[in-house]
């Protein structure tokens, strides 16, 4: 469905969204990505399941603050200091994966009581499975076409939006259909593999533009060293502290939320009703609200202002 969307060019409908919509969206991941990491950088337990929503997520944080764990606050907070620290100092240093290397060594030489990958879900895989197709027939077929419908549509805009976040981070400017029709082929190749469908999320584009990524070549390469890491050395993985990570996470967000233009489309009267409307409500409520309340509002404001010149003319 995926690649079909991009096969009959309604990708480019994505270049229509306008520009708060954008920026507001960008601004809503930072801080919902910020927020759900703030559970390992702190090595904080909660008494149940971690909420989804941020007010509830926050209230749960809050009241296990006193779990908080110093040894795995430390390892995010000089984690991403670290990160800072390396970018300023030697930008051309990759600083995130230093910043991991370093946690890992130091939580495993020092014994400190933070938890990694290993002790939380057991490390990685040491291969690959082999490909088969999956057992499908008709009425599964319709059971799951409104959520493949609700996926399609979901991850096309999700994905279309970040790479124009990327498009504005890096001066480059995508093909739109184009990346519909591989995503949808990739998910197709990878359910046969057991793999579930996935979409370009902002939160990694950013992470591999913020290293140094200029071009699709990042990609390909990340997705090699990812396999070549699975085959021969998944078990190092085992030994990444999470609030390292999560340190590298605090990094991302506080680069991809676009302070500056933030406040520049704020004073824009009503552009900054469209900012506000969708960031609040992909942080309160979920990223399609939040898009969804966006636009509609903008097109509102449209046709209000060319009905207002209109009775001036």
């Amino acid at each position: 469905m995926l690649t079909l969307v991009g096969a009959l060019r309604l990708g480019s409908l994505i270049r229509h969204i306008p520009h708060a919509v954008t920026v507001g969206f960008t601004s809503g991941i930072a801080v919902t990505i910020l927020a759900s990491q703030l559970k390992d950088f702190g090595g904080l337990h909660l008494a149940g399941a971690e909420p989804g929503p941020l007010i509830p997520k926050l209230v749960a944080l809050f009241h296990a603050l006193p779990t908080l764990n110093i040894s795995a606050f430390a390892v995010g907070l000089a984690s991403a200091a670290l990160i800072f620290l390396l970018r300023w100092w030697r930008p051309s240093w990759p600083a995130m994966l230093v910043a991991v290397a370093l946690g890992s060594i130091a939580v495993a030489v020092l014994h400190l009581p933070a938890e990694t990958i290993g002790s939380r879900f057991g490390g990685l895989p040491h291969g690959v499975p082999v490909p088969r197709l999956p057992e499908t027939d008709m009425a599964l077929l319709l059971k799951a076409l409104p959520a493949a419908l609700s996926f399609t549509l979901l991850g096309g805009v999700e994905s279309l939006l970040s790479a124009k976040v990327a498009d504005s981070m890096t001066g480059r400017k995508h093909r739109s259909n184009m990346e519909l029709v591989a995503q949808g082929i990739a998910n197709m190749v990878s359910a046969l593999f057991g793999g579930i469908s996935v979409t370009g999320t902002i939160a990694r584009t950013a992470t591999n533009i913020r290293a140094g990524a200029r071009t699709p070549l990042s990609g390909m390469m990340h997705s090699v060293f990812l396999l070549l890491f699975i085959l021969a050395a998944a078990d190092l993985a085992s030994y990444v502290p999470l609030a390292a990570l999560a340190g590298v996470l605090v990094v991302v967000c506080w680069n991809m939320a676009e302070k500056k233009e933030f406040a520049r489309v704020a004073r824009q009267g009503a552009g900054a009703a469209v900012l506000l409307a969708t960031f609040l409500l992909t942080v309160v409520v979920d990223l399609t609200t939040g898009i969804l309340a966006g636009c509609a509002l903008a097109v509102l404001f449209a046709i209000f202002r060319r009905k207002v010149a209109e009775e001036g003319a």
